[in-house]
Parts: structure tokens; sequence; C-alpha cells
């Protein structure tokens, strides 16, 4: 079984920075593409960013491109959302996902297993 464990939201200012991981465990797949995903209270859950199994394609929402960079390292088995000029609207439970699909990556429906979350809150 698939874990995903999310760690490095908190509450920080906006204009600030926060860098999320999400460790993953237990898998059996050859090859993964990861997703990060957030949700805001009242909100539909929402695609954020995705890499490819290389790293050599990432994907982002038009909200937070050139803002927020995802990353993986393989060989610790972790991905990354480093997230810089945070805004008030980036408020949101942050959870990655990982999926066996190498395309349509913004679809939630694609992704197999999911984390249970980060709380990122950003201030005015």
């Amino acid at each position: 079984q698939v874990q995903l464990v999310e760690s490095g939201g908190g509450l920080v200012q906006a204009g600030g920075s926060l860098r999320l991981s999400c460790a993953a465990s237990g898998r059996t797949a050859s090859s993964y593409s990861m997703g990060w995903f957030r949700q805001a209270p009242g909100k539909e859950r929402e695609f954020v960013a995705a890499i490819s199994w290389s790293g050599g394609r990432t994907y982002y929402a038009d909200s937070v491109k050139g803002r927020f960079t995802i990353s993986r390292d393989n060989g610790k088995n972790t991905v990354y959302l480093q997230m810089n000029s945070l805004k008030p609207e980036d408020t949101a439970v942050y959870c990655c996902a990982e999926t066996t699909a190498g395309a349509g990556l913004y679809h939630t429906s694609l992704y197999d297993y999911w984390g249970q979350g980060t709380q990122v809150t950003v201030s005015t």
C-alpha cells in the first residue's frame, strides 16, 4: 500500500515562502507522476502542479505559475513544492498525489493515492 505524507505547511505572511514535502513509501509501480492539489474551505479541490517520473515535464495552474516550483528527488522518494510570493488566496490544505498516468495530470480522477494534506495559511 502506497503511503504519502506531506509536511512543511504553516502560517506565513503574504509575500513569504514555504516549501512543502511529500514523502512516499510502499510503492510497487515502476514509474509514476506526482501532483499537488489544494482545497480551500467551501471550495472544490483544485490542481496546483504536477511532475513526470523523470522530472523532465512539469505543469502548473495559471494561478501559481511563476511563483511555485515542483521538483522531485527519486532517490529520496520525495516530491517538493516551493511556494514563493504567497498570497492570502493560496490558503488551503495542500495534498500530494500519485498516478501511473503520464498525461492529463491536471485531473484529480487520474490519481490513485493521496496524502492527508498539510495546512497552508497566508495572512495579510
